[in-house]
C-alpha cells in the first residue's frame, strides 16, 4: 500500500509480522505537546509487551536520521504494534517524528484508516497534551471525539470507574493538530468512531509530560484491562519533576492555552 500524491509524497508500508487480528481496537500516540501521547503509548506499549505488526517510511518526514543504542544511525518511522489482551485485539501507533506537511499527514490518516477497516476495526482512541503556561499539578483531562453518542457512552463509561474528564471543551481550546487531531476527522469520514484523551500539560517545548502521560495511561488501563505496572514510572515523574520545576524559569511560560497535539 503506497498513498501518493502529485507532489511526490508518498508513504511506504513494510509489513513486520503476518499474525492474524480481528476486530482491533487502535489507540495512537505521537510526539506532541509535552510529547505526552509519546510518553504513554511507549509506556503501554513496553508494559504489554506489544510486538512490531508493520512499519512506515516516508521522504515526507524530517530529513534528519537517529542515533540508537549501538551507536549507528536510523531513518525516522512510525510504527503499528500489536497486542491481543484477554481475546481483543488492539494496534499501538506511535513513532520518532509526524508527518511534516498537511498534505503527508492526510495521507498517512488516510492509509491508517484503510488499513483500521480492512482489519474491520471497533473504534480509535488518540491520545494529546494540551499546553498551558503552568506546570499542572494535577493535569485535568479532556474528552471529545468524531461521533455525539459515541462521546457520550465514553464519558458515561468513565463516569462509572470514577475517572474524571473534562468533555466541555469548546471555547476552551483550539484545534487539535497532527495525527491526534487529523486522525478522528479522518476516520470519521468513513464512519468509524473514535475519541480522544487530551491531558494537561506544561506548553514548554522542553517540558516532558509524564504527569499528564500517567493520568491518561490510568483512564487507558482502568476502561482496557492492560494490567500496567506503575512504579517506574513513578519514579520517574517524580525525579524528573523535581528538576523541570526548577529549570522552568517564567520566561518561557506560554501565554495561550489553545495549542493541542
Amino acid at each position: 500500500m503506497k498513498p501518493s500524491d502529485k507532489s511526490g509524497y508518498e508513504w511506504e508500508t513494510i509489513e513486520k509480522n503476518r499474525v492474524r487480528i480481528k476486530n482491533p481496537i487502535l489507540i495512537e500516540g505521537m510526539p506532541g505537546i509535552g510529547n505526552v501521547g509519546k510518553i504513554a503509548m511507549d509506556v503501554l506499549i513496553e508494559e504489554t509487551k506489544a510486538s512490531v505488526y508493520m512499519s512506515f517510511f516516508s521522504t515526507s518526514m524530517p530529513n534528519s536520521v537517529f542515533v540508537n543504542e549501538e551507536n549507528l544511525i536510523e531513518l525516522p518511522k512510525i510504527i503499528l504494534y500489536h497486542k491481543r489482551i484477554k481475546n481483543q485485539d488492539f494496534l499501538f501507533l506511535t513513532g520518532d517524528v509526524q508527518p511534516t506537511t498537511e498534505q503527508s499527514s492526510y495521507l498517512f490518516c488516510q492509509m491508517i484508516t484503510d488499513i483500521f477497516r480492512e482489519l474491520k476495526g471497533k473504534h480509535i482512541v488518540t491520545l494529546g497534551g494540551i499546553g498551558l503556561n503552568e506546570i499542572p499539578e494535577n493535569p485535568k483531562v479532556y474528552l471529545t471525539g468524531n461521533d455525539k453518542r459515541f462521546v457520550a457512552s465514553v464519558s458515561n463509561d468513565l463516569k462509572k470507574r470514577k475517572l474524571s474528564h473534562e468533555k466541555r471543551i469548546y471555547g476552551l481550546v483550539g484545534p487539535i493538530l497532527g495525527v491526534s487531531g487529523l486522525l478522528l476527522g479522518v476516520s470519521k469520514k468513513h464512519d468509524i468512531k473514535a475519541y480522544s484523551l487530551l491531558a494537561e500539560t506544561f506548553g514548554h517545548p522542553i517540558y516532558v509530560g509524564l504527569k499528564g502521560a500517567r493520568v491518561i495511561l490510568k483512564m487507558l488501563d482502568v476502561t482496557y484491562s492492560f494490567g500496567l505496572e506503575y512504579s517506574r514510572l513513578d519514579g520517574e515523574i517524580k525525579q524528573i519533576d523535581q528538576m523541570q520545576e526548577k529549570e522552568a524559569p517564567a520566561k518561557y511560560r506560554i501565554h495561550e492555552t489553545n495549542y493541542i497535539g
